[in-house]
């Protein structure tokens, strides 16, 4: 009994050696860890273009309803669908019974216009006489002026035939317009811009935009109109971008994507991988690499993220070296290898 007493007192101290050995090693190992590798850059002002891209659709910027003020016969139809006109040009031709009668009517009161003017300056007819032959001529001239617009039909704008509604012959009976006239250069787009841009967007911002059916292309416009109201259901107000297409590339009803440049500022831009966002807010910080190769948790104010790159608003001044990498399961005080 007492043997066994000795042999099992001497197992237990054997135990508690080699466990206390064990914790010695374990020790030694953490103190030989090496510090973690980092990558580091050194922060630096950058100018920084604030642009947002919205979805619209292009439209034409001026369409064109062409009507005559009046029913009548369609004599002549000069323009086919898909033709493009150019401003003043002549592009349908009513009956011109009511035109011609109105013509006859002004030269008979123009021959008698003159023939009074004559007797008045002999002294054979009075003021009154005359000026009210004058009013008559005006009335008539005004009338024949008229009937020529609304009788022989002119393009107001030049541009492109979208729509005919009549062939040579048919009654117009003005229940729709015989052509559809759209002015496509420039073209226009109303795009609608978050409310948090409302400030930032004026007249004379250079716009850039892109078209789903003209892959690859990129086009210049303008912001002409800034409309003054905010829609309180989408939150969005209307920005009028104007672009010349020249080329006619552009045709009402292209999808586009139209990016706003809204300004620039200088301000420090790291690699978004350097930015820590605290799990649960919306704090970031990043890890500030000290002299002494230890590293120091800071807050920061972000900007804007394009690309790779975050903006940064406060919190850093330039010249101060920033872990970009192997941050991630840093602390702060942790003292570290630049890599």
């Amino acid at each position: 009994m007492n043997n066994r007493l000795v042999l099992g007192m001497f197992a237990l101290v054997t135990l508690l050696s080699s466990c206390a050995g064990g914790n010695k090693n374990e020790e030694e190992i953490v103190m030989q860890r090496p510090d973690p590798k980092v990558g580091v850059v050194k922060a630096e002002k950058q100018v920084v273009v604030y642009e947002q891209t919205y979805s619209s659709t292009i439209q034409a910027n001026v369409i064109n309803n062409i009507t005559g003020q009046t029913a009548g016969r369609i004599r002549k139809l000069n323009v086919e669908v898909g033709d493009f006109v150019t401003e003043g040009q002549i592009l349908a031709e009513l009956d011109p019974m009511q035109l011609n009668q109105a013509r006859l009517r002004l030269k008979n009161e123009e021959v008698e216009l003159e023939r009074i003017r004559t007797l008045f300056s002999e002294g054979a007819i009075s003021q009154s006489d005359l000026d009210a032959l004058e009013l008559s001529y005006n009335v008539s001239k005004s009338s024949y002026e008229n009937l020529l617009e609304n009788t022989i039909l002119r393009a107001p704008v030049s541009g492109v035939i979208t729509a005919r509604n009549y062939d040579k012959g048919d009654m117009y009976a003005m229940a729709s317009p015989i052509y559809t006239l759209y002015q496509i250069t420039p073209v226009k787009l109303l795009v609608p811009v978050s409310e948090t841009d409302y400030t930032k967007v004026k007249k004379g911002n250079v716009v850039t935009l892109t078209a789903d059916a003209l892959p690859g292309e990129t086009f210049t416009g303008t912001v002409v109109r800034v409309y003054p109201v905010i829609d309180p259901t989408s939150h969005t107000f209307k920005v009028e971008v104007q672009v010349k297409n020249l080329d006619r590339k552009l045709r009402p009803g292209m999808y586009a994507r139209t990016t706003i440049n809204l300004g620039s500022a200088e301000n420090i831009v790291l690699p978004d991988t350097a930015v820590l966002k605290q799990q649960g807010s919306g704090v970031r910080n990043v890890y500030i690499l000290l002299p002494d190769n230890t590293v120091e948790l800071r807050n920061v104010t972000v900007g804007i993220h394009f690309g790779d790159k975050m903006e940064i608003l406060s919190g850093i001044e330039p010249g101060e070296t920033v872990v970009i990498s192997g941050n991630t399961t840093l602390k702060a005080g942790d003292k570290v290898e630049v890599a």
